[in-house]
């Protein structure tokens, strides 16, 4: 893994996510279809990608960056164990009480605990990243136009300016970002993160999982929902036959 310069200039970097992927006037940069599985009527999460996309936002992410509506129980929706996940939260300090002498304590994190902030309060977040705010990225996937495909695109769109274009100083060339210059250095590097599976983590895999788990963080009843369309689908099939047959036979001798 990269030290902390990296963690922070991801936290700089996916701040300016939010701008969105505006260009400029008259400019259209078509994202990349990265084909998702959860995309579609009939689309799924991967749970072993979500995992390693867990893997990924813990590792590198985490450090700067908070999932204020996630709870460590949620992963179990991702295929994570109880004890898998009982010792995930147990890795981090959570400050409660008061106790009966009324002070605060600190006490290992539960499964039911929200996700650890990397930061007390958003002074200390800007103040650790040059007064940029790292954006909560409990729902980045649904907050951004273009949705998965503009983070995934983003964390890969890096590369050399094309001819003529001049990347100002202490900026980075991204085709994905708006205007194209961006602080955040490239973020992710081939074999940044050591997969508990044992998936070699090139650049696009790494970018892919952890599009894959926050896009699942964002829309954890998205399967859900997707289910209950199909069935709506074939129950309104049903009766519109059913209806059309009793109108037939209503009316069969009308003329």
């Amino acid at each position: 893994m990269s030290g902390f310069p990296t963690l922070r200039a991801l936290a700089l970097g996916l701040g300016l996510i939010a701008a969105g992927p505006a260009f400029a006037a008259g400019e259209e940069v078509e994202l990349p279809n990265t084909r998702f599985s959860f995309e579609g009527l009939f689309g799924h999460f991967d749970r072993a990608s979500a995992q390693r996309g867990f893997q990924v936002y813990k590792e590198v992410c985490a450090s700067c960056h908070s999932m204020h509506l996630m709870s460590y129980r949620n992963l179990r929706q991702i295929g994570l164990s109880e004890a898998e996940v009982a010792a995930i939260a147990a890795t981090v300090q959570v400050t409660d009480g008061p106790n009966d002498d009324g002070q605060m304590i600190e006490r290992p994190g539960r499964a039911s605990d929200r996700f650890k902030s990397p930061f007390a309060n958003e002074q200390a977040a800007r103040a650790a990243n040059n007064n940029a705010y790292p954006p909560d990225l409990s729902v980045i996937t649904k907050a951004r136009e273009g949705g998965a495909d503009y983070i995934h695109a983003l964390l890969l769109g890096y590369g050399d300016p094309p001819a003529g274009v001049q990347v100002a100083e202490g900026l980075h060339y991204n085709k994905y970002f708006a205007g194209h210059q961006i602080a955040m250095p490239q973020p992710l590097s081939e074999g940044q993160v050591e997969y508990h599976d044992g998936t070699k983590a090139t650049l696009e895999q790494m970018a892919t999982d952890v599009t894959q788990f926050l896009t699942w963080a964002a829309e954890p009843e998205m399967e859900e929902r997707k289910a209950l369309g199909v069935k709506m689908i074939i129950f309104l099939t049903i009766l519109g036959g059913l209806a059309y047959a009793v109108k037939r036979k209503v009316w069969h001798d009308v003329h």
